[in-house]
């Protein structure tokens, strides 16, 4: 039997092949890359945290799928990859929240709390007898006065992004993000442009029961998930938007052939 390049490095997280990759750690982005699609969006005035949770049977009660967590009173998460995994992963942020809040009397920072997650994450890359987690979290909230959105993979990479999508769908999220997103949108036209990314990837199918919003304004500085009569208005709204995109471009390309 052949043996391929990489038979020997991929059987403990601790071996590095030769050309310096850990195969372990790339399987974990690869479990990610097959999750369910979440986007974040920074806005002048807040944070929006948006998950397809991609329902695979009607037998399924879609609240009891729950992919975006809240972490502190001003932090939320969304996930993508190994649920289970993520919800570990939250428990052990919202101990470290409640650890700051005990310690030091106020609330624990975005970016802290970020780099706590990826801390933990980063240790189970270099064990014996562990493996990596299987999750990607994308970390929103409010610190001062400023809107923070960090992105952390399985590997404990962390990165801040003024908007950005982990899962399956990743690629045709930030392609509409690089085209239409402003540094001065507020939180309604955040939504609404995490809404056209998830309408593009779906190509129109969305359903409220099945799509989890949640949003942090700099005006209260709580994290809420929206309820599913709110995330109803969301996506009417876009459908009609895009719909009337579409119906000018069609007139706009029948008045091009006609001249």
């Amino acid at each position: 039997m052949q043996m391929t390049p990489q038979m020997g490095y991929d059987r403990a997280i601790t071996v590095f092949s030769p050309d310096g990759r850990l195969f372990q750690v790339e399987y974990a982005r690869e479990a990610v890359k097959r999750g369910t699609t979440a986007a974040g969006v920074k806005a002048k005035d807040g944070v929006v945290l948006l998950v397809d949770k991609r329902i695979t049977s009607r037998l399924i009660e879609a609240e009891s799928i729950e992919k975006i967590f809240q972490i502190d009173d001003h932090i939320g998460v969304a996930t993508s990859g190994l649920v289970a995994d993520a919800r570990a992963l939250v428990d052990r942020a919202r101990v470290e929240a409640q650890i700051n809040m005990v310690s030091y009397d106020e609330p624990i920072g975005v970016e802290v709390i970020a780099k706590k997650i990826c801390d933990h994450k980063q240790t189970y890359t270099q064990y014996g007898g562990v493996r990596p987690y299987g999750t990607a979290l994308l970390i929103a909230g409010v610190d001062d006065s400023r809107p923070r959105l960090f992105e952390s993979d399985p590997s404990g990479a962390l990165l801040e992004y003024k908007a950005t999508a982990i899962g399956a769908g990743r690629n045709a999220f930030m392609e509409i993000f690089e085209a239409d997103f402003s540094d001065d949108m507020d939180i309604d036209a955040a939504i609404m442009l995490g809404m056209k990314a998830l309408y593009s990837s779906t190509e129109g199918k969305l359903d409220a029961s099945t799509l989890e919003l949640g949003i942090i304004t700099l005006d209260n500085r709580n994290f809420r998930k929206l309820e599913e009569n709110e995330v109803a208005t969301f996506v009417s709204r876009i459908s009609e938007e895009l719909k009337d995109e579409v119906k000018e471009d069609e007139s706009e390309e029948q008045e091009d052939s006609n001249e």
